[in-house]
Protein backbone atom coordinates (compact mmCIF):
# COMPACT_ATOMS: atom_id res chain seq x y z
CA UNK A 1 0.00 0.00 0.00
CA UNK A 2 1.30 3.44 -0.91
CA UNK A 3 1.84 5.91 1.89
CA UNK A 4 0.50 9.46 1.80
CA UNK A 5 4.05 10.62 1.09
CA UNK A 6 4.38 8.21 -1.85
CA UNK A 7 1.10 9.49 -3.28
CA UNK A 8 2.10 13.12 -2.87
CA UNK A 9 5.40 12.51 -4.63
CA UNK A 10 3.50 11.36 -7.72
CA UNK A 11 1.76 14.72 -8.07
CA UNK A 12 4.00 17.23 -6.28
CA UNK A 13 7.74 17.83 -5.97
CA UNK A 14 8.62 17.28 -2.31
CA UNK A 15 11.27 19.51 -0.74
CA UNK A 16 12.79 18.77 2.66
CA UNK A 17 12.66 21.77 4.97
CA UNK A 18 15.88 20.77 6.67
CA UNK A 19 19.64 20.92 6.35
CA UNK A 20 20.11 17.67 8.28
CA UNK A 21 21.95 15.28 5.96
CA UNK A 22 20.69 12.16 7.74
CA UNK A 23 17.07 13.21 7.35
CA UNK A 24 17.59 14.15 3.70
CA UNK A 25 19.07 10.71 3.06
CA UNK A 26 16.13 9.08 4.81
CA UNK A 27 13.30 10.89 3.04
CA UNK A 28 14.96 11.33 -0.39
CA UNK A 29 13.36 14.66 -1.39
CA UNK A 30 13.93 16.36 -4.74
CA UNK A 31 15.27 19.58 -3.17
CA UNK A 32 16.19 20.86 0.27
CA UNK A 33 17.07 24.11 2.00
CA UNK A 34 19.37 25.77 4.48
CA UNK A 35 19.09 28.98 6.51
CA UNK A 36 20.41 30.29 9.87
CA UNK A 37 17.77 28.34 11.80
CA UNK A 38 18.75 25.09 10.09
CA UNK A 39 22.49 25.78 10.45
CA UNK A 40 21.87 26.28 14.17
CA UNK A 41 20.20 22.87 14.25
CA UNK A 42 23.19 21.36 12.43
CA UNK A 43 25.55 22.84 15.03
CA UNK A 44 23.56 21.25 17.82
CA UNK A 45 22.98 17.95 16.05
CA UNK A 46 25.10 15.10 14.84
CA UNK A 47 26.33 14.16 11.42
CA UNK A 48 27.98 17.42 10.39
CA UNK A 49 30.74 17.59 12.99
CA UNK A 50 33.60 17.03 10.53
CA UNK A 51 32.30 19.61 8.07
CA UNK A 52 31.79 22.20 10.82
CA UNK A 53 35.23 21.54 12.31
CA UNK A 54 36.81 21.90 8.86
CA UNK A 55 35.11 25.24 8.21
CA UNK A 56 36.10 26.57 11.64
CA UNK A 57 39.71 25.50 11.08
CA UNK A 58 39.73 27.20 7.67
CA UNK A 59 38.27 30.36 9.20
CA UNK A 60 41.05 30.44 11.80
CA UNK A 61 43.72 29.98 9.14
CA UNK A 62 42.22 32.78 7.10
CA UNK A 63 41.65 35.02 10.15
CA UNK A 64 37.93 35.18 9.35
CA UNK A 65 35.46 36.63 11.83
CA UNK A 66 32.16 35.06 12.86
CA UNK A 67 30.24 36.85 10.08
CA UNK A 68 32.48 35.44 7.38
CA UNK A 69 32.43 31.99 8.99
CA UNK A 70 28.64 32.07 9.12
CA UNK A 71 28.56 32.76 5.38
CA UNK A 72 31.05 30.05 4.44
CA UNK A 73 29.54 27.47 6.80
CA UNK A 74 26.05 27.99 5.37
CA UNK A 75 27.34 27.43 1.85
CA UNK A 76 29.45 24.46 2.96
CA UNK A 77 26.36 22.77 4.41
CA UNK A 78 24.41 23.61 1.27
CA UNK A 79 27.16 22.21 -0.94
CA UNK A 80 27.16 18.96 1.02
CA UNK A 81 23.41 18.68 0.52
CA UNK A 82 23.77 18.93 -3.27
CA UNK A 83 25.37 15.47 -3.13
CA UNK A 84 22.22 14.09 -1.50
CA UNK A 85 19.43 15.57 -3.62
CA UNK A 86 19.03 15.52 -7.41
CA UNK A 87 17.57 19.03 -7.47
CA UNK A 88 18.41 22.31 -5.80
CA UNK A 89 19.39 23.70 -2.42
CA UNK A 90 17.90 27.03 -1.34
CA UNK A 91 20.34 29.34 0.44
CA UNK A 92 19.22 32.48 2.19
CA UNK A 93 20.44 36.05 1.83
CA UNK A 94 20.82 37.63 5.28
CA UNK A 95 17.46 38.82 6.59
CA UNK A 96 18.96 42.15 7.67
CA UNK A 97 19.47 42.95 3.96
CA UNK A 98 15.78 42.53 3.12
CA UNK A 99 15.26 46.24 2.50
CA UNK A 100 18.52 46.83 0.61
CA UNK A 101 18.49 45.90 -3.08
CA UNK A 102 22.20 46.47 -3.79
CA UNK A 103 23.41 44.66 -0.68
CA UNK A 104 21.08 41.73 -1.37
CA UNK A 105 22.39 41.39 -4.93
CA UNK A 106 26.02 41.52 -3.76
CA UNK A 107 25.40 38.92 -1.05
CA UNK A 108 23.64 36.64 -3.52
CA UNK A 109 26.55 36.96 -5.95
CA UNK A 110 28.96 36.07 -3.14
CA UNK A 111 26.89 32.98 -2.31
CA UNK A 112 26.92 31.88 -5.95
CA UNK A 113 30.70 32.45 -6.15
CA UNK A 114 31.32 30.44 -2.96
CA UNK A 115 29.25 27.54 -4.29
CA UNK A 116 31.18 27.72 -7.55
CA UNK A 117 34.50 27.46 -5.66
CA UNK A 118 33.12 24.30 -4.08
CA UNK A 119 32.25 22.84 -7.46
CA UNK A 120 28.51 23.56 -7.31
CA UNK A 121 27.07 25.37 -10.31
CA UNK A 122 24.36 28.00 -9.99
CA UNK A 123 21.78 25.71 -11.59
CA UNK A 124 21.91 23.58 -8.42
CA UNK A 125 20.99 26.40 -6.04
CA UNK A 126 18.22 28.88 -5.36
CA UNK A 127 18.92 32.21 -3.72
CA UNK A 128 16.32 32.78 -1.03
CA UNK A 129 15.15 36.37 -0.50
CA UNK A 130 12.36 37.85 1.61
CA UNK A 131 9.43 38.99 -0.54
CA UNK A 132 9.79 42.66 0.35
CA UNK A 133 9.67 45.19 -2.49
CA UNK A 134 13.47 45.37 -2.31
CA UNK A 135 13.89 41.60 -2.16
CA UNK A 136 11.72 41.20 -5.24
CA UNK A 137 13.73 43.86 -7.11
CA UNK A 138 16.96 42.08 -6.17
CA UNK A 139 15.47 38.81 -7.46
CA UNK A 140 14.51 40.48 -10.72
CA UNK A 141 18.13 41.52 -11.29
CA UNK A 142 19.52 38.15 -10.29
CA UNK A 143 17.12 36.26 -12.57
CA UNK A 144 18.39 38.35 -15.48
CA UNK A 145 21.92 37.22 -14.52
CA UNK A 146 20.81 33.59 -14.68
CA UNK A 147 20.62 33.18 -10.89
CA UNK A 148 17.30 31.62 -9.89
CA UNK A 149 15.57 32.86 -6.76
CA UNK A 150 13.18 31.62 -4.10
CA UNK A 151 11.02 34.46 -2.70
CA UNK A 152 10.18 33.54 0.86
CA UNK A 153 8.11 35.05 3.68
CA UNK A 154 5.26 35.41 1.21
CA UNK A 155 1.83 35.88 2.76
CA UNK A 156 -0.37 37.66 0.26
CA UNK A 157 -1.55 38.07 -3.30
CA UNK A 158 0.15 41.44 -3.85
CA UNK A 159 3.53 39.89 -3.06
CA UNK A 160 2.78 36.97 -5.39
CA UNK A 161 1.79 39.27 -8.24
CA UNK A 162 4.95 41.34 -7.85
CA UNK A 163 7.08 38.17 -7.83
CA UNK A 164 5.42 37.02 -11.05
CA UNK A 165 6.10 40.42 -12.66
CA UNK A 166 9.76 40.11 -11.64
CA UNK A 167 10.11 36.68 -13.25
CA UNK A 168 10.99 34.95 -9.98
CA UNK A 169 11.78 31.26 -10.39
CA UNK A 170 9.89 30.20 -7.25
CA UNK A 171 7.80 31.58 -4.40
CA UNK A 172 7.26 30.08 -0.93
CA UNK A 173 3.87 31.13 0.51
CA UNK A 174 3.85 30.40 4.25
CA UNK A 175 0.72 28.40 5.03
CA UNK A 176 1.13 27.82 8.76
CA UNK A 177 2.10 31.35 9.69
CA UNK A 178 -0.97 32.73 7.91
CA UNK A 179 -3.11 30.24 9.81
CA UNK A 180 -1.46 31.17 13.11
CA UNK A 181 -2.33 34.84 12.58
CA UNK A 182 -5.97 34.15 11.77
CA UNK A 183 -6.36 31.75 14.71
CA UNK A 184 -5.24 34.53 17.03
CA UNK A 185 -7.25 37.22 15.24
CA UNK A 186 -10.49 35.24 15.03
CA UNK A 187 -10.10 33.37 18.32
CA UNK A 188 -10.31 30.02 16.55
CA UNK A 189 -8.51 26.93 17.83
CA UNK A 190 -8.57 24.96 14.57
CA UNK A 191 -9.74 25.12 10.97
CA UNK A 192 -10.87 22.34 8.67
CA UNK A 193 -8.26 22.02 5.89
CA UNK A 194 -10.74 23.25 3.26
CA UNK A 195 -11.41 26.39 5.33
CA UNK A 196 -7.85 27.01 6.53
CA UNK A 197 -6.81 30.62 5.68
CA UNK A 198 -3.25 29.53 4.90
CA UNK A 199 -4.41 26.78 2.56
CA UNK A 200 -6.90 29.11 0.86
CA UNK A 201 -4.19 31.73 0.34
CA UNK A 202 -1.96 29.28 -1.53
CA UNK A 203 -4.88 27.98 -3.57
CA UNK A 204 -5.70 31.56 -4.61
CA UNK A 205 -2.11 32.28 -5.65
CA UNK A 206 -1.82 28.97 -7.48
CA UNK A 207 -5.08 29.61 -9.28
CA UNK A 208 -3.98 33.09 -10.34
CA UNK A 209 -0.67 31.82 -11.68
CA UNK A 210 -2.13 28.91 -13.61
CA UNK A 211 -5.00 30.97 -15.05
CA UNK A 212 -2.66 33.68 -16.34
CA UNK A 213 0.26 31.61 -17.62
CA UNK A 214 2.74 32.56 -14.91
CA UNK A 215 5.76 30.23 -14.98
CA UNK A 216 6.88 30.99 -11.41
CA UNK A 217 6.78 27.83 -9.29
CA UNK A 218 4.48 27.83 -6.24
CA UNK A 219 5.97 25.98 -3.26
CA UNK A 220 3.73 25.79 -0.19
CA UNK A 221 5.74 26.11 3.01
CA UNK A 222 5.47 26.41 6.80
CA UNK A 223 2.96 23.65 7.47
CA UNK A 224 1.52 22.95 10.91
CA UNK A 225 -0.08 19.56 10.15
CA UNK A 226 -0.43 17.01 7.37
CA UNK A 227 -4.03 18.06 6.76
CA UNK A 228 -2.76 21.36 5.36
CA UNK A 229 -0.32 19.48 3.14
CA UNK A 230 -2.96 17.12 1.76
CA UNK A 231 -5.25 20.09 1.09
CA UNK A 232 -2.59 21.39 -1.33
CA UNK A 233 -1.89 18.08 -3.08
CA UNK A 234 -0.89 18.85 -6.64
CA UNK A 235 0.80 22.16 -5.84
CA UNK A 236 4.00 22.60 -7.87
CA UNK A 237 6.15 21.93 -4.81
CA UNK A 238 5.70 21.52 -1.08
CA UNK A 239 8.51 22.02 1.44
CA UNK A 240 7.89 19.87 4.48
CA UNK A 241 9.58 19.52 7.86
CA UNK A 242 11.14 16.18 8.87
CA UNK A 243 8.44 15.54 11.50
CA UNK A 244 5.63 15.97 8.99
CA UNK A 245 7.52 13.92 6.39
CA UNK A 246 7.66 11.15 8.97
CA UNK A 247 3.92 11.42 9.65
CA UNK A 248 3.14 11.28 5.93
CA UNK A 249 5.38 8.23 5.51
CA UNK A 250 3.37 6.44 8.23
CA UNK A 251 -0.04 7.47 6.87
CA UNK A 252 -1.69 5.01 4.48
CA UNK A 253 -4.87 6.99 3.79
CA UNK A 254 -5.76 8.03 0.26
CA UNK A 255 -4.56 11.45 -0.96
CA UNK A 256 -6.68 13.06 -3.67
CA UNK A 257 -5.26 15.65 -6.03
CA UNK A 258 -6.67 19.08 -5.18
CA UNK A 259 -4.75 21.48 -7.43
CA UNK A 260 -4.54 21.04 -11.18
CA UNK A 261 -1.72 22.50 -13.29
CA UNK A 262 -3.91 23.24 -16.30
CA UNK A 263 -5.37 26.69 -16.65
CA UNK A 264 -6.46 29.26 -19.18
CA UNK A 265 -3.73 31.74 -20.09
CA UNK A 266 -5.49 35.03 -19.40
CA UNK A 267 -4.03 38.44 -18.57
CA UNK A 268 -2.77 39.41 -15.11
CA UNK A 269 -3.45 43.06 -15.82
CA UNK A 270 -1.05 45.91 -15.17
CA UNK A 271 2.26 45.27 -13.42
CA UNK A 272 2.37 45.90 -9.69
CA UNK A 273 3.94 49.30 -8.99
CA UNK A 274 5.87 50.08 -5.82
CA UNK A 275 3.04 52.33 -4.63
CA UNK A 276 0.44 49.63 -5.25
CA UNK A 277 2.62 47.00 -3.55
CA UNK A 278 3.22 49.07 -0.42
CA UNK A 279 -0.42 50.16 -0.22
CA UNK A 280 -1.55 46.56 -0.61
CA UNK A 281 0.64 45.49 2.30
CA UNK A 282 -0.45 48.49 4.36
CA UNK A 283 -4.09 47.45 3.98
CA UNK A 284 -3.42 43.85 5.04
CA UNK A 285 -2.46 43.64 8.71
CA UNK A 286 -1.67 39.92 8.51
CA UNK A 287 0.82 40.33 5.64
CA UNK A 288 2.45 43.39 7.21
CA UNK A 289 2.86 41.78 10.61
CA UNK A 290 3.99 38.33 9.46
CA UNK A 291 6.50 39.70 6.95
CA UNK A 292 8.15 41.95 9.55
CA UNK A 293 7.99 39.21 12.21
CA UNK A 294 9.57 36.69 9.84
CA UNK A 295 12.45 39.00 8.96
CA UNK A 296 13.09 39.69 12.64
CA UNK A 297 12.96 35.98 13.43
CA UNK A 298 15.43 34.97 10.72
CA UNK A 299 17.78 37.75 11.81
CA UNK A 300 17.49 36.71 15.46
CA UNK A 301 18.57 33.19 14.51
CA UNK A 302 21.50 34.59 12.53
CA UNK A 303 22.59 36.69 15.52
CA UNK A 304 22.39 33.64 17.77
CA UNK A 305 24.42 31.66 15.24
CA UNK A 306 27.03 34.43 15.09
CA UNK A 307 27.47 34.36 18.87
CA UNK A 308 27.97 30.58 18.87
CA UNK A 309 30.47 30.76 15.99
CA UNK A 310 32.38 33.60 17.68
CA UNK A 311 32.72 31.42 20.80
CA UNK A 312 33.92 28.45 18.76
CA UNK A 313 36.44 30.55 16.86
CA UNK A 314 37.85 31.79 20.15
CA UNK A 315 37.87 28.39 21.82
Amino acid sequence: MMTALDQLQKMTVIVADTGDAALVKKHKPQDCTTNPSLVLAALNGSGAEDLIASEIAAARRGSLDANALCDTLTVAIGASLTHLVPGRVSTEVDACLSIDVEASVRRAQDIVADYDRRGVSKDRILIKLAATWEGIRAAERLEKEGVNCNLTLLFGLEQAKACADAGAFLISPFVGRITDWYKNFEGVSQYAPSEDPGVLSVREIYGLYKSTGVQTIVMGASFRNIGQIKALAGCDRLTISPQLLKELSQDNSEVARVLQPEGKAGSRGDAVTEARFRWGLCQNAMVTEKLAEGIRGFDADRQKLLRILADRLGA
